[in-house]
């Protein structure tokens, strides 16, 4: 895999060079919120190397992920489909990293066209709520053990690495669960040399081993994005 957002290799050079004077490359901080709940989106976010989560925080303040945006999606596509101000989701860093950063309404012109730059999106806006339905089955009905290595792999396939800059208690955070139970799964992978996990660092060591260990959500996910936007 090379360090790149896959929506944008995807485009025609006629229609990237239309947008590539407006691009500008981010570098994002871990734990920075892109937008909140009711903040008017100004700007559309292709992640290269960095992992933005979408999440819904409960009114006792608990928080959950109900999507993760990286290298194969782009942030923002609600600002093209009419509605530029947050629903009721948050989104925040996961993983620090660089993205490209564009204007919406540079973006919209282009969509506006109706051409290759609109079916591409529709696409990824399609991807994009089958991982979304395929992630809420999943904490509905597998365990943790099963949850866990999914969520890593899909992390490692948005930032091109296998090394993942995550603590436990991040991790129990965007899977709406306990720290403790966290700690437990990720002690039992690493005895069983799947992963190697130090202080907010974890590893992959065995990417068989862990999709043996995942459920089927991976990929089901994985499948249709590469139906809907090729492989990669």
């Amino acid at each position: 895999m090379t360090a790149e957002n896959q929506i944008l290799a995807i485009l025609s050079p006629a229609v990237f060079d239309r947008l590539a004077p407006h691009l500008d490359h981010v570098t994002l901080e871990q734990g920075k919120f892109i937008y909140t709940p009711g903040e008017r989106l100004t700007h559309l976010y292709f992640p290269i190397d960095c992992l933005l989560s979408v999440t819904i925080t409960m009114q006792n303040g608990a928080t959950a992920e109900v999507g993760m945006v990286g290298s194969r999606e782009v942030l923002g596509i609600h600002a093209l489909l009419g509605n530029d101000v947050g629903t009721q989701t948050e989104v925040v860093v996961q993983v620090p990293g660089s993205a490209m950063k564009i204007d919406v309404q540079i973006v919209r012109e282009e969509f506006d066209r109706n051409g290759e730059l609109h079916d591409l999106i529709l696409r990824c806006l399609q991807a994009f709520l089958a991982q979304v339905s395929q992630t809420a089955a999943c904490n509905a009905l597998h365990t943790l053990e099963q949850r866990l290595p999914r969520w890593l792999l899909e992390t490692q396939e948005r930032i091109h690495s296998d090394h993942l800059l995550l603590t436990q208690e991040f991790i129990a955070t965007m899977l709406g669960v306990r720290r403790a139970g966290v700690t437990q799964m990720a002690q039992k992978l690493q005895e069983r040399k799947l992963i190697q996990y130090r202080r907010g660092n974890v590893q992959i060591l065995d990417q068989a081993g862990l999709e043996a260990s995942a459920c089927e959500c991976f990929r089901r996910i994985k499948t249709e994005y590469d139906r809907l936007l090729g492989q990669q």
